[in-house]
């Protein structure tokens, strides 16, 4: 009986996501796996979000500002390692790493230092760690899988990241005020050091099943890439491709950088528990609506209307979520807005953003990409935090006046969503 259910859903599989027999495995393996680290990372998003409202829109703007500074430096350190160390080692060093780091603010909080200034530092290394640690894992993926299981397999993969998102926060909304804030951050560092050992399973599958031997030399082999630490960055000024996928973010950035700091401000009355636990449900309304477009729709748009369209589709509908709400300023709009443009985010144009990065080299994946990810990304949370701080507290305007403002920048973010799409379309995967 069990071997007829395991071939039912091997069939399911292949008919939902479109994965062959022989990707099966390496395919589920890396659906766990960040599942895992997305599991992990909800866990700590709603208490960090949290602790946003008791701060005003300048101070969070600052803390963005620290953000953006630590992401550079920490994408420089991690050039120089990538630089050095064996890329078989480096993936689960870095996680293991951040799991580390989380104990240590769990022991901070417990002594005598000063807390406001424990709970800032957590807020930004948890705005550090969100960039990395997704920009990490799809880096590991796309040098994993080839051009063609990407477009077919990506959809399927974040799907596990969006249950994985579900699972998480429903640790802090269930239990937040029951088990404290603090404890938190331990069930978290357990969950991420469980993708270590998924880590080093799928770089076997890679060639015991997938066969990718020309992705990339053996990792067990190579003595790790070489280079300048900062090649990152001059690949990244260098490349018109890079600058666009930058500038997509950069403006994607915009999008959510003013729907969180009204959010913020809606949640000022209520205790840091409570927040968490709103924070917390938000993201389970989210993911759980990512898990339609994953499993069901990504693939197939990117495969069936191509990534032009694929990556301009919800900038196009943010276009009219953002005029709805300059018609109709209501907070619920604002919510239902924040949920879907995460959802589709998640669902649709963060796995069709990955598949542009299989058509780049090795260093352009593994240095230029966490520049773009990470230093680019808090690069625009800091120019779109002040420019909502300066459009609410300088120029007066409402929430139908901010809107509209962010209806034109997704205008513009999609337009340079078709235009990576194109080129994707016509290049491909270098040798």
């Amino acid at each position: 009986m069990s071997v007829h259910l395991f071939a039912r859903m091997k069939r399911l599989m292949q008919f939902t996501a479109k994965i062959e027999p022989h990707e099966l495995r390496a395919a589920m393996v890396s659906f766990t796996l960040v599942f895992v680290l997305m599991a992990a990372y909800y866990i700590l998003r709603p208490v960090r979000d949290a602790m946003a409202s008791d701060w005003s829109d300048a101070q969070v703007s600052v803390l963005w500002t620290f953000t953006f500074l630590f992401s550079f430096i920490a994408a420089a350190i991690h050039g120089y390692f990538v630089s050095r160390v064996q890329l078989r080692y480096l993936v689960p060093g870095i996680y293991g790493f951040f799991a580390s780091t989380f104990v240590g603010v769990y022991i901070l909080l417990g002594s005598s230092v000063n807390v406001d200034w424990v709970n800032k530092a957590f807020y930004v290394w948890v705005s550090v760690f969100s960039l990395f640690q997704v920009s990490v894992f799809w880096s590991f993926m796309s040098d994993t899988f080839n051009k063609d299981q990407s477009t077919r397999l990506f959809g399927f993969i974040t799907t596990g990241a969006s249950i994985g998102a579900i699972v998480g926060p429903a640790i802090p909304a269930l239990f937040a005020e029951n088990i404290g804030i603090s404890n938190l951050l331990l069930i978290a560092s357990l969950v991420l050091m469980a993708t270590i050992p998924l880590i080093f399973y799928i770089q076997h599958l890679k060639h015991v099943d997938l066969g990718n031997h020309d992705v990339h030399a053996d990792m067990a082999m190579q003595k790790g890439l070489g280079g300048n630490p900062l090649a990152g960055y001059q690949v990244f000024f260098k490349t018109p491709f890079l600058l666009g996928i930058g500038l997509f973010i950069f403006l994607y950035a915009g999008i959510g950088s003013f729907v969180y700091f009204e959010l913020k401000n809606l949640m000022v009355d209520f205790s840091r528990e409570q927040r968490t636990q709103y924070w917390a449900l938000i993201d389970v309304a989210t993911n759980t609506l990512t898990i339609i477009s994953g499993m069901f729709i990504t693939s197939r748009l990117a495969s069936r209307f191509g990534l032009a369209l694929t990556l301009a589709l919800v900038p196009v509908c943010i276009v009219l979520g953002l005029l709805t709400v300059a018609l109709v300023p209501l907070v619920w709009m604002v919510v239902a807005l924040q949920i879907f443009r995460r959802a589709g985010n998640y669902g649709i144009t963060r796995p069709a953003r990955e598949m542009l990065f299989t058509i780049v080299d090795r260093e352009t994946r593994f240095k230029a990409k966490q520049v773009i990810d990470v230093v680019v990304y808090r690069g625009g949370d800091v120019f779109w935090g002040w420019s909502f701080t300066a459009l609410t507290a300088l120029l007066g305007l409402g929430v139908a006046g901010v809107a509209l403002v962010g209806a034109a920048i997704a205008t513009l973010w999609a337009a340079v969503g078709v235009f990576l799409g194109r080129h994707f379309a016509t290049h491909d995967r270098p040798d």
